[in-house]
């Protein structure tokens, strides 16, 4: 029997003199008694290999695909660790930061406020169908009359500066509330810090959640 015979399926290597032990343990297959009608495709474990790698290939690029995709109005996490959409009201309050405090009696703006107001004016430059209404806010101490214009001198320089950083003026009102509306009510300066403040309210324009 020649060596290319034994390429066949065959019970033994009994049946194949020259089919080397090494050789059988290389080709199981051809000593499986289920296998023996079937013959040997020449080629077929270079086809089955490069099947495997053009499967893997196909797999990668589904995963970058994928990948892509969700990187696209991916949601951006709040300071709670939740997440809120890229131009929501959600992301503005929470991301961004909705209002600034002032000192007392005073209307200036300090550093922080200045770097909040930055931040507001970013994204309200990115989102320009976003319109806001800017309310002032002042502690309860002091007359009615006094803390509504206190309040309004807050609010119209937040807007004011808003507008410096590049913000359509016909984007922003302003009204005023003194102390009519505090966030916090106790006797001291941890509640009064607070309602010393200028909140900027979105009012039409943002993306929906």
């Amino acid at each position: 029997m020649g060596r290319e015979s034994c390429f066949w399926p065959c019970e033994s290597p009994s049946n194949c003199p020259d089919l080397r032990e090494g050789e059988a343990r290389a080709r199981p297959w051809a000593f499986h008694p289920r296998l023996s009608g079937m013959p040997r495709i020449k080629g077929s474990g270079t086809m089955l290999r490069f099947l495997s790698r053009s499967w893997v290939l196909i797999f990668c690029l589904a995963l970058l695909t994928i990948g892509g995709c969700s990187k696209k109005n991916t949601p951006v996490l709040d300071a709670d660790g939740g997440s809120a959409t890229p131009g929501s009201v959600a992301e503005f309050q929470t991301v961004v930061g909705d209002r600034i405090y002032f000192i007392v009696d005073q209307s200036n703006l300090t550093p922080e406020a200045q770097d909040t107001l930055m931040k507001q004016a970013e994204w309200l430059k990115k989102y320009s169908n976003v319109t806001v209404q800017i309310e002032g806010h002042a502690d309860e101490r002091g007359t009615r009359e006094y803390n509504i214009a206190l309040s309004a001198r807050r609010a119209t320089v937040t807007r004011e500066y808003l507008v410096a950083q590049g913000v359509e003026p016909n984007r922003i009102t302003t009204i005023a509330f003194g102390k009519e509306r505090p966030v916090a009510l106790c006797d001291a300066e941890s509640c009064w810090s607070q309602n010393r403040r200028a909140v900027t309210v979105v009012t039409a324009g943002a993306v929906t959640q």
